[in-house]
């Protein structure tokens, strides 16, 4: 495509203020009087509209159903996850610039500043789409972008490999009202799993949802959800997960979901854990199914609860610890270990494995095991 045509045609538009629409586009195109078929300028018109009011480059790499991220790193370094780990595309962007153009119409299109003096921005795009973008001086190789897609579907245990003594137990584990958290990397699926287990709750429960991204996709006839908002540029108007939460237990919720827990809203979860909400779950970043009281613990003393109230309100509202991982270089996920989250005498809350699951198919019993049996009604 022309690059002088494209800019001619960027600058027109901007002089008379119109919409990028296929109309207006073809109507500058002419204008330009650029010697073009129809079909020539079906194509311009489909190239400049992606250029001008889409992704550009990146139109074609999400739209596959396979792509769950896009990564760019500067003009000629574009990269994709599509279940297989990252790979390097063939995508090029002309220059730095039309990058950074790129993330700047994104930013704003979610109401958000990226600029020298807010060189940083962390926001949702129209149909889930999450967005982190990074301009210089704080990249100094050039503008960064991250794209994270939210699943095109919602998919059954099946589909994502449970075995069936794991699939067997988290149905058990629905079915029984145990408080859970899904917990892994990043990348590792913890949301695809989440929605998959929430298709599976009774269609007569009322499911509500708090998330900073809608990622949560779950095959449920009786869904709300809450979405986070930011802040304005001037600071103000945020609303933020921990009053998300607030506003949910007002709700009649069956079951209290919270996307990702990663802040003070853990309060407030743990709280309503412990007021009759049962079945209530989330995901949670952890290295290992262990790690989970600890970070707990974090999240809740740098909210203002003491160690002892933190594993006091866990022991009492949280049970089961469901932990994924992905294969080293970003090959394929798979659940690692279902987990009871157990109060020692020292009134400390610690992770007793039930069901460790090998990479060879190989699954080990643990010592939360039979509790765990008890506590479904297996």
């Amino acid at each position: 495509m022309n690059r002088d045509l494209v800019d001619a045609v960027r600058v027109r538009l901007a002089r008379t203020g119109a919409e990028p629409t296929a109309g207006e586009i073809a109507t500058a195109l002419r204008a330009e009087q650029a010697v073009l078929g129809d079909a020539e300028i079906l194509t311009v018109t489909r190239a400049l509209r992606a250029d001008l009011a889409g992704v550009g480059p990146l139109e074609a790499l999400l739209a596959d159903p396979s792509v769950t991220d896009v990564l760019v790193n500067g003009p000629g370094e574009v990269w994709v996850d599509d279940g297989a780990g990252l790979r390097r595309t063939d995508v090029r962007f002309r220059d730095e610039s039309a990058v950074r153009r790129l993330a700047q119409r994104l930013a704003a299109s979610a109401g958000r500043r990226l600029d020298d003096a807010c060189p940083y921005v962390d926001a949702r795009l129209a149909g889930g789409v999450r967005l982190h973008a990074v301009i210089p001086p704080i990249t100094p190789e050039g503008t960064c972008v991250s794209l994270r897609l939210p699943p095109r579907r919602t998919f059954t245990l099946e589909d994502l490999a449970v075995p069936p003594v794991g699939a067997r137990m988290l149905r058990a584990m629905l079915h029984g009202r145990l408080a859970f958290l899904v917990t892994g990397g990043t990348g590792t699926g913890k949301t695809t799993l989440l929605s998959s287990l929430l298709s599976l709750v009774s269609p007569a429960e009322r499911l509500v949802l708090v998330e900073d991204s809608a990622e949560l996709r779950p095959d449920h006839p009786h869904v709300v959800r809450l979405g986070s908002r930011p802040p304005n540029v001037e600071g103000a108007g945020g609303i933020g997960l921990r009053e998300l939460v607030r506003q949910a237990l007002r709700m009649r919720p069956d079951r209290l979901v919270v996307g990702e827990v990663r802040g003070e809203e853990v309060v407030v979860l743990l709280s309503a854990m412990n007021t009759g909400h049962e079945g209530g779950c989330g995901t949670l970043h952890a290295n290992a199914a262990s790690d989970v009281p600890a970070r707990l613990e974090a999240l809740g003393c740098a909210a203002g609860l003491t160690r002892e109230a933190l594993h006091s309100q866990l022991a009492a509202a949280l049970d089961v610890v469901i932990h994924l991982v992905r294969a080293p270089g970003g090959g394929a996920r798979r659940l690692s270990e279902i987990s009871l989250l157990v109060r020692g005498s020292d009134g400390l809350v610690a992770v007793a494995p039930a069901l460790t699951f090998h990479p060879d198919g190989r699954i080990d019993r643990g010592a939360g095991f039979d509790r765990l049996q008890a506590r479904v009604g297996g």
